[in-house]
């Protein structure tokens, strides 16, 4: 019987939803977390992913998932030092298996991790969500103005300065530069992490088109079966991200679900409703009928193409008078968990009366 293991995102001790909260979420099996105070490219010290794995075991969870060991710019810029960081990055992916951990989720996005324009839209019914509207991205230029836009790491990550350059090193790459360094990257990190006995699954760009006149690579079902063959392994594989896929009509996310979970290159996967709109799309609650997506038809093409990966409820809304974290409160995203879970035993049940 496939049997996926339920996850949930845990920003460690400073992250105002605990253990002890996430422990009660009904069929909860395993932590997604990572070591946040060490710089990407750097290695992460071995106490400090042990305290990790001592307190998700001390609270009954499994450490199994890594979300995200970062890829460090020299490395997407194909720059001369990439090879450190790239033996850098072996070196973590062999110590947190070490730990116990079994797959690690990463991005090879340029600069910008996900990128939103509001991250406290309010909904009809009152609750807050993160949401993209094209005409806003439109009216920003981020290397010369301050603005309300918020880009996840780059206030904190560089100075203005910084910015401007790196980003200038990038408009003058083509896509098929970042896809040369992504394959110079896989090929040195896939036989380590298989030695390992780790998959490592690349997550979408979000949203799945390119920003900024920066090249994005990992967007729609013809870019990821170029990803796969690049080291055509099956611990190369992908974190299947309902909302980076979904927020493009262009995607037929049901079925790049069960298209990746039967070739077994589905490792990782991140459940998320959005609401597609002419001008750019917003994240709605898990159920069906709240977005666009058919969130049942997902979970089912998993299902019947035998996925028993790790999947987690992606960003939430804010209800109930939570305040935190944007899209990464207690409240939805538990019962986002559960409405997965929810999914998955009728389908399972269902599956075995046939």
């Amino acid at each position: 019987m496939n049997r996926m293991k339920l996850s949930f995102r845990w920003y460690g001790e400073d992250d105002k939803v605990t253990l002890e909260n996430i422990r009660q979420i009904p069929g909860m099996h395993t932590i997604v977390t990572a070591v946040y105070d060490v710089p990407p490219g750097e290695v992460w010290p071995m106490s400090s992913i042990e305290s990790l794995k001592k307190q998700i075991e001390g609270a009954g969870l499994h450490f199994e998932v890594v979300e995200s060991i970062p890829v460090h710019e020299d490395i997407k810029l194909g720059k001369p030092g990439r090879d450190k960081y790239i033996e850098n990055y072996c070196e973590n992916i062999r110590r947190v298996a070490a730990a116990g951990v079994k797959c690690i989720c990463y991005n090879f996005m340029p600069v910008f991790d996900w990128t939103r324009t509001q991250l406290d839209h309010e909904l009809a019914d009152g609750s807050t969500s993160l949401v993209y509207y094209q005409e806003q991205v439109d009216a920003v230029n981020p290397l010369r103005s301050d603005s309300d836009l918020t880009l996840p790491g780059w206030d904190s990550s560089y100075s203005r300065e910084q910015l401007k350059e790196i980003v200038a090193q990038y408009q003058a790459m083509t896509e098929e530069d970042l896809w040369g360094n992504l394959k110079y990257f896989l090929e040195r990190v896939i036989p380590v992490a298989a030695s390992c006995n780790v998959n490592m699954a690349i997550h979408e760009d979000d949203p799945c088109w390119s920003i900024f006149g920066l090249p994005r690579i990992i967007t729609c079902e013809e870019n990821l079966d170029r990803f796969l063959k690049l080291v055509d392994e099956p611990q190369n594989g992908i974190t299947l991200c309902t909302g980076s896929l979904g927020c493009s009509c262009r995607n037929d996310v049901e079925r790049m679900a069960g298209k990746y979970a039967s070739q077994g290159r589905i490792h990782f996967v991140h459940m998320r409703n959005v609401k597609v709109l002419d001008n750019g799309f917003e994240e709605r609650a898990h159920l069906s009928e709240c977005g666009s997506l058919d969130m049942y038809g997902i979970m089912k093409a998993l299902y019947d193409n035998g996925f028993c990966g790790y999947i987690r409820p992606d960003h939430g809304r804010m209800i109930w008078g939570e305040t935190g974290r944007p899209g990464y409160g207690l409240y939805d995203r538990a019962l986002g968990a559960t409405y997965l879970n929810g999914l998955w035993e009728a389908i399972e049940k269902g599956a075995e009366k046939k």
